[in-house]
């Protein structure tokens, strides 16, 4: 039977024609349908109080507090349609009775609430089930014929999203294709951008006609599939977002997990290399060691001192360091002083240049570079 553009048959009751009257409402089958209807209701609200909350973080007491409530609800609603046996994939949509087709979007909003929960720890666990919920509500949509979509697989496949992230190596060839469904990918995402727009607009024109109870039969009908309409967009959004965050945890599980040795075998420890220095002489071997960048092995004082006692320096050469005086200082006195101990002459020189400096300034008589 072919759906009109409301997703309503023709020939149903309110539509002004004879036709056998449509199937009874669950809550009419089952006795405590208010109660269902109550637990759906409730895990609705919760989930539209979350999602526009004004709790600074959704890691709030209150605001999981909401979440486990909702899902609480849902649950329960969700394994009282699957006793009642209500929706089948061998059946059309005109044989589901308007009142009941709100509880098509029952994994839908399971999906939407298990996405809210911040548990880190379980994150990945969390997603998988987000992503079960959102595929089982497309693929009862799409069994009913409600929008014309690509249904995703059932489960992510970790090597197929990896490699999909990856460059090809056959060069811009091979990375055509990649192109081509990144195109298509984006052309599909602005399409289902333009229909929530307008089922947005649409939803909240019949929203308050709906719930004051003035709609009818068929304007209830199709109210709800516009509901479920929109629902298959976010699905399909959640799920392309759930598929990359997905890839992201397990790339870094894996990096945190440490390589296991090949055939169950431990590694053996290799003993630790001596490291060693290139030196010019074995003398100044001997005073920086082997180790690089190793520091020196004796202080000047010390060589001085072994020299010494060797007999290669007397013990009137071996400087007398001065507590807090440094090596610049100390060759500067040992300077001094050697010049003060030097011939008459050498110091008599060294006098006149000082005195020569001292009336000529830096420079004087170069003229190779004046014009």
């Amino acid at each position: 039977m072919a759906v009109g553009r409301a997703g309503v048959a023709p020939g149903r009751p309110g539509s002004g024609s004879s036709a056998v009257p449509s199937r009874p409402s669950m809550a009419e089958r089952a006795g405590g349908g208010p109660r269902l209807a109550e637990l759906l209701a409730a895990g609705r609200r919760l989930w539209e109080e979350v999602e526009t909350g004004t709790e600074p973080s959704s890691g709030a007491p209150a605001v999981q507090d909401k979440v486990r409530q909702g899902l609480d609800a849902l649950q329960q609603a969700a394994a009282m349609v699957a006793q009642l046996d209500l929706f089948s994939e061998n059946e059309e949509l005109e044989e589901i009775a308007s009142a009941d087709l709100k509880y098509l979007l029952l994994p839908a909003l399971l999906g939407a609430l298990t996405l809210k929960q911040v548990d880190l720890s379980r994150r990945l666990e969390h997603l998988e089930s987000a992503r079960a919920h959102f595929w089982r509500f497309l693929k009862l949509c799409r069994s009913y014929r409600l929008g014309s979509f690509h249904l995703p697989p059932a489960a992510a496949s970790p090597s197929a999203e990896e490699d999909a992230g990856t460059p090809s190596p056959g060069g811009p060839a091979a990375a055509q294709p990649s192109l081509v469904a990144m195109a298509s990918s984006r052309q599909a995402k602005i399409e289902r951008y333009k229909q929530k727009k307008e089922l947005d607009n649409r939803l909240a024109s019949m929203r308050t006609f709906v719930e004051s109870g003035q709609a009818d039969e068929d304007q209830i009908r199709e109210f709800y599939i516009l509901q479920i309409q929109k629902w298959i967009n976010t699905s399909l959004e959640e799920i392309e977002s759930i598929d990359q965050e997905m890839v992201i945890l397990r790339s870094r599980g894996t990096a945190k997990q440490p390589s296991a040795p090949p055939h169950g075998t431990s590694r053996q420890v290799r003993a630790p290399l001596k490291p060693f220095i290139l030196t010019r002489d074995a003398a100044q071997a001997k005073v920086f060691g082997a180790g690089y960048p190793g520091l020196p092995t004796m202080t000047v004082d010390d060589w001085y001192e072994q020299r010494r006692r060797q007999g290669v320096v007397s013990g009137q050469s071996v400087p007398q360091r001065t507590p807090g005086i440094t090596d610049e200082e100390l060759q500067k006195q040992q300077q001094e002083k050697k010049e003060e101990e030097d011939d008459e002459e050498a110091l008599q020189k060294a006098r006149n240049w000082d005195d020569w400096k001292d009336t000529h300034p830096r420079g004087y008589g170069n003229r190779q570079n004046v014009g």
